[in-house]
């Protein structure tokens, strides 16, 4: 049930930094280009700790808006579950960047991820009440989509970190509205 109380902020706190945008988009000075899509990667705590890495693999969602010929902005969301020390991750970023071709995206990002951790294979005893699992910061990064062809489909690659501390390379797979 957590899962997806998380999920739903992530995609609710999405939609609230959307709303404003897709009003700009109706006044006529450009249209909304929403996507979602799949997403899948590795994510380097950055810790001495063994097995501090793993897969990510979960969805992306978010819209963004033209503020000119090749200039956008936007707004995305993640959720993604995790294998060994991550046991899921989620946040929001703010998106600048710049149309590439007909199809194609390059862009910085800015934001905030919370990640949860699985300590079970660190402490295999029951931690004590109210020991905190999860963590959070700022996160920055870059990335770009590459449309597939003239159709809705769009590869994505993106880097990131989170506070400078960790890395977390993905790619996936974007359906663009």
């Amino acid at each position: 049930m957590k899962y997806f109380k998380t999920a739903a902020v992530s995609v609710a706190t999405c939609a609230a930094l959307a709303i404003p945008a897709v009003g700009h988009a109706q006044s006529g000075d450009g249209a909304a280009e929403p996507f979602v899509g799949a997403s899948i990667g590795y994510h380097d705590i950055g810790t001495d700790l063994p097995d501090d890495d793993g897969g990510i693999y979960g969805v992306v969602a978010g819209v963004d808006v033209p503020v000119g010929e090749k200039i956008f902005v936007g707004a995305e969301a993640n959720f993604h579950f995790g294998d060994g020390f991550i046991d899921n991750e989620y946040g929001v970023a703010a998106r600048l960047g710049l149309r590439v071709g007909e199809t194609g995206k390059v862009y910085v990002r800015g934001g905030y991820q919370e990640v949860d951790f699985d300590f079970s294979q660190f402490a295999p005893v029951a931690l004590p009440a109210g020991f905190d699992t999860t963590d959070g910061d700022y996160l920055v990064g870059a990335g770009a989509d590459f449309g597939i062809g003239d159709g809705p489909l769009k590869l994505r690659v993106g880097v990131d970190t989170i506070a400078f501390d960790s890395t977390r390379v993905t790619g996936g797979v974007l359906l663009a509205f």
